[in-house]
C-alpha cells in the first residue's frame, strides 16, 4: 500500500498555508498531483488518500479530488490500482458521501477511529457480497456461490461487478489444475 498523504499535497501545491480542501479549482490542482503520482505506481498497488491532517473538505473539491479519481478509476485511466480513504473525520465523510452518491459511485475508507466503512453507493446484493470477503479476506465464484447458495454465473458476475468498481483486487491462482480467479479485500 503506498500513502498520499493530502496535507503534504496541499502544502507542495497549494502553498497558501491552510488545512482545508475548499473550492473546485484547488480540488483541481489536487486531482491533477495525485494523477500525475498515480502514473508512477506499478499495477495492482493500492493507493491510501490520508485525510488526517485536513481540516475541512467542501463538495466541490470532495467532487473534484474524489469522484473524478474513482470515476477514472474505475474507467481503467490508471490502469490496474485501487484507491481508498483513510483519516476521515464524520464531516469529510459526509461531503465526500454526497459528491459520490451523486455520480453513484462508491469507495472503501478507512475513518478516524478505526472503523471500516464504504462510502457512497452500492447495491444490497453487491454489499452482502463485499460485506463477506471483508469477513474471509479472499473468495472464489465458487466459495461464494456455496456459501450464499448462487448460481455460479451468478457468483461469477458479482464479484467482476466489484472487481470493476475498484473495490476488491482480483489475482487468478492455479488450483486443480486450472486457473481460477480470487478476489480480495483491499
Amino acid at each position: 500500500m503506498t500513502l498520499y498523504n493530502l496535507y503534504n499535497l496541499l502544502k507542495e501545491e497549494l502553498k497558501n498555508g491552510s488545512t482545508d480542501l475548499v473550492t473546485r479549482p484547488s480540488g483541481q490542482v489536487i486531482r491533477e498531483r495525485i494523477e500525475r503520482d498515480l502514473s508512477k505506481e506499478k499495477d495492482g498497488e493500492i493507493i491510501a488518500l490520508d485525510f488526517s491532517k485536513i481540516g475541512v473538505i467542501d463538495y466541490s473539491c470532495a467532487d473534484e479530488i474524489i469522484a473524478k479519481l474513482i470515476s477514472r478509476l474505475i474507467g481503467s485511466e490508471y490502469g490496474d490500482k485501487y484507491i481508498i480513504l483513510i483519516g476521515l473525520n464524520e464531516n469529510q465523510k459526509e461531503n465526500i458521501e454526497v459528491a459520490l452518491e451523486r455520480k453513484d459511485l462508491a469507495v472503501t475508507a478507512k475513518m478516524r477511529d478505526d472503523r471500516k466503512i464504504l462510502i457512497g453507493n452500492l447495491n444490497n446484493y453487491l454489499q452482502e457480497t463485499l460485506n463477506l470477503i471483508a469477513k474471509k479476506g479472499r473468495i472464489t465464484a465458487g466459495d461464494l456461490s456455496s456459501t450464499l447458495k448462487l448460481p455460479a454465473n451468478t457468483s461469477g458476475t458479482r464479484l467482476l461487478n466489484l472487481h470493476k468498481k475498484r473495490l476488491v483486487k482480483r489475482t487468478d491462482e492455479v488450483r486443480d489444475g486450472g486457473r481460477v480467479w480470487v478476489y480480495e479485500k483491499i
